[in-house]
């Protein structure tokens, strides 16, 4: 009898403990992080629309803007520079930017993706969600590689690709890797001080922007500025590009979310109404300035509205992004046709007007949009001026990094190669004098 009841005890024990090991194996399995196909695929798509922004879509774009003679040296320029951006970003960028040690200003290890696997994990913004670590270099990798493609916007039709190529690099390595760290990673700067940027208004377009207008005053004016007629030659071509760039935008934006959810779908509408908006408004400033509606007006608003609403994407609500569009045009449109006339510096494609001014209205209006008063996501317990003094102060601080970092970059390329082409070539045209080949044989 008591045989029987110890048997009868060790087996319910055992059950017991089969019952806890299972009970904890579950416990274990739902507390490990999920990567989910679903979220995965939106990742891996948003990726690629952002490479289709850079190639067809902003070499299209600049490249129409250009005169005959340089359209196949802007196209060049912007692809070779995104290439090269790509494969640094794989031996080092990403290191800089989300390597496992580091401070407030830049990161380390990880070198040429060391450690990183098909099974390794970064995290999003979802607590038990996890996305595939490739992917996420991938993704970043792409905001790298258009970043410094935007930059030459302003400075084609004269610059060296000798020099172009120098300048992206050294450019890449202590102005943007160091940008992006500060506001994307936890622990940087701008991160840790609250700095909403949801896909990029001070890492990409006033990074971009500025650097842009200090590249070209170092430059110098185009042969012929202000005297020759140095039209686009292609607003055929331009407008596809924007189409392009505005398609790419939504994976540029909504893709930031980093998981297909409501914050994703909050900045694919953002990414409709804003860009809709700024693209009117800019054509009613034409109008209201005595012009006629343009193509080219209509363009130059549509991405003015799509880089205002780049930090704010998921950071307002829909009608915040409609008001914050519209301004953006207004703004960058008396940018480009009333501040740099007056200046006088030569941004042959409004890189800074465009990238640099409507990166600045996107930034600091983000404080405005973001709060529930507006239709904002925001809970209400930072107040619009706490927010506009933190989003001023990373604006301030990216002006001044892009701004030192840019005058580096232009002397350390010019040190190398030389900076612009000779007088003969730039009248010629840098597609023969550089390249060897026309875009056009007729």
């Amino acid at each position: 009898m008591i045989r029987k009841l110890l048997s009868g005890a060790g087996a319910i024990s055992t059950a017991l403990m089969a019952s806890t090991t299972a009970f904890a194996q579950e416990a274990a399995e739902a507390a490990a992080p999920v990567v989910d196909k679903g979220d995965t695929a939106w990742m891996m798509t948003s990726t690629v629309l952002v490479l289709l922004m850079i190639l067809p879509g902003l070499a299209l774009f600049y490249g129409g803007l250009t005169r005959t003679k340089n359209m196949l040296a802007t196209m060049t320029q912007i692809g070779a520079a995104a290439c090269l951006a790509m494969v640094i970003w794989v031996a080092y960028g990403y290191g800089l930017a989300f390597g496992p040690e580091g401070n407030a200003y830049i990161a380390w290890g990880k070198w040429f993706l060391a450690g990183v696997t098909p099974d390794s994990l970064a995290d999003t913004f979802s607590d038990g969600y996890k996305l595939p670590e490739y992917v996420f270099v991938s993704f970043q990798m792409t905001f790298a590689a258009i970043t410094v493609a935007l930059v030459l916007g302003s400075v084609v039709e004269r610059m060296k690709f000798a020099a172009v190529m120098v300048f992206a690099a050294v450019w890449l390595t202590i102005v943007y890797f160091p940008i992006a760290h500060m506001v994307w990673a936890v622990g940087g700067l701008f991160f840790e001080m609250g700095a909403l940027d949801f896909a990029g208004g001070t890492v990409v377009h006033i990074n971009a922007g500025v650097s842009a207008l200090v590249a070209a005053i170092i430059l110098g004016k185009r042969v012929g500025y202000g005297k020759d007629i140095m039209a686009p030659h292609s607003l055929t071509m331009t407008m596809i590009g924007t189409g392009l760039l505005w398609v790419g935008w939504f994976g540029f934006n909504a893709g930031s979310a980093l998981e297909a959810n409501g914050s994703a779908a909050l900045a694919m509408i953002n990414t409709f109404v804003a860009t809709a908006a700024a693209g009117l408004v800019w054509m009613v400033a034409e109008k209201l300035a005595g012009h006629k509606a343009s193509a080219l007006g209509f363009c130059s608003g549509i991405i003015a509205g799509l880089v205002a609403v780049t930090p704010a994407a998921g950071n307002s609500g829909p009608l915040g992004a409609i008001l914050l569009g519209a301004v953006s045009a207004l703004v960058c449109f008396a940018a480009v046709t009333i501040l740099k006339p007056k200046l006088g510096y030569d941004d042959s494609l409004d890189a800074f007007g465009i990238h640099g001014v409507g990166g600045i209205v996107g930034a600091l209006g983000t404080a405005v949009v973001y709060a529930p008063a507006f239709g904002g996501p925001g809970d209400g317990s930072t107040g619009i001026g706490a927010q506009l003094v933190t989003q001023a102060a990373a604006v301030g601080a990216t002006i001044v990094w892009a701004t030192i970092g840019t005058i580096i970059a232009m002397y350390v390329a010019k040190a190398l190669t030389g900076l612009r082409v000779s007088e003969e070539v730039e009248r010629e045209g840098l597609d023969l004098g550089e390249h060897g080949e026309r875009a056009y044989n007729y």
